[in-house]
C-alpha cells in the first residue's frame, strides 16, 4: 500500500508548462515530479510521446498523472498507451487521468449547441467543438497535436483501464469543465484505500 509519508516519484505525462503544484494531491513535498513531453521547449526531464514511452523505465513510477492526452490518440493506440502506464509503475502505483467527457458534450450537441461556448479556460472560450476536434485555436496555428481522434464516456474510460491491465478503477466525475477524472489502480486494493486517495488526487 503507498505510504504518504514517503517521498514519491510520479510521472507528470505530456506536462507542457505545468508543473506539479498546479496538480491537486501531487503539489507538496512528498512528490518528485518527473515531466514528460513531446515538445522539447517545456523543458521535460523525458521526451517521448503516449505511443512511445520506452525511456521511462518499468516499474519506476510510484504514480502518473496525464491531463488531456488520451483523446489525441486514435481508438487503436488508447490501450497500448494505458499498457505503458501500467508498465512504469510500481506494483502499488496508481494512473490520475482526465480527459472529456463526451456524454456531457453530446447533450450540448443533441441541444442544439455546437459552437457556442461552454465555459472559458485560460486559452479562451471552449465551444463543444473544441471538446470533440481539438481546440480550433491551436490546430489553426499549426498545433496538430491538439486534434482529438477518439473520445470516452466513464464506462468506456473505465473499459480500456481494466483491458489494460488495471484492476482498480474509481472515477467518473463530470465538473462544470465537461471532464472525466478517475483513478486507476495497478493492483487491488481495499475500498477504503481507494476512496482516499480519490479525495486527494480527485477534483
Amino acid at each position: 500500500m503507498l505510504d504518504l509519508n514517503a517521498i514519491k516519484n510520479f510521472l507528470h505525462v505530456g506536462c507542457g508548462p505545468m508543473t506539479k503544484m498546479q496538480i491537486k494531491g501531487f503539489d507538496s513535498a512528498q512528490w518528485h515530479e518527473i515531466r514528460f513531453d513531446i515538445d522539447e521547449s517545456v523543458k521535460p526531464d523525458i521526451i517521448g510521446t503516449l505511443a512511445d514511452m520506452k525511456a521511462v523505465p518499468n516499474h519506476s513510477m510510484d504514480a502518473l498523472y496525464s491531463s488531456h492526452n488520451i483523446e489525441h490518440l486514435f481508438p487503436h493506440e488508447v490501450v497500448p498507451a494505458l499498457r505503458e502506464f501500467h508498465r512504469v509503475l510500481k506494483d502499488d502505483g496508481f494512473v490520475v487521468l482526465t480527459c472529456p467527457d463526451l456524454q456531457s458534450v453530446c447533450e450540448a450537441v443533441a441541444r442544439g449547441n455546437l459552437i457556442e461556448p461552454l465555459y472559458q479556460s485560460p486559452a479562451g472560450p471552449i465551444s463543444p467543438i473544441d471538446i470533440l476536434y481539438g481546440h480550433r485555436g491551436f490546430i489553426a496555428n499549426g498545433n496538430v497535436y491538439m486534434a482529438h481522434k477518439c473520445g470516452f464516456t466513464y464506462p468506456v474510460l473505465q473499459g480500456v483501464f481494466f483491458e489494460a491491465g488495471f484492476v482498480n478503477v474509481f472515477g467518473g466525475v463530470r465538473p462544470e469543465q465537461f471532464d472525466l477524472w478517475a483513478i486507476a489502480f495497478k493492483t487491488e486494493h481495499s475500498e477504503e484505500h481507494i476512496r482516499t486517495l480519490a479525495e486527494s488526487f480527485l477534483p
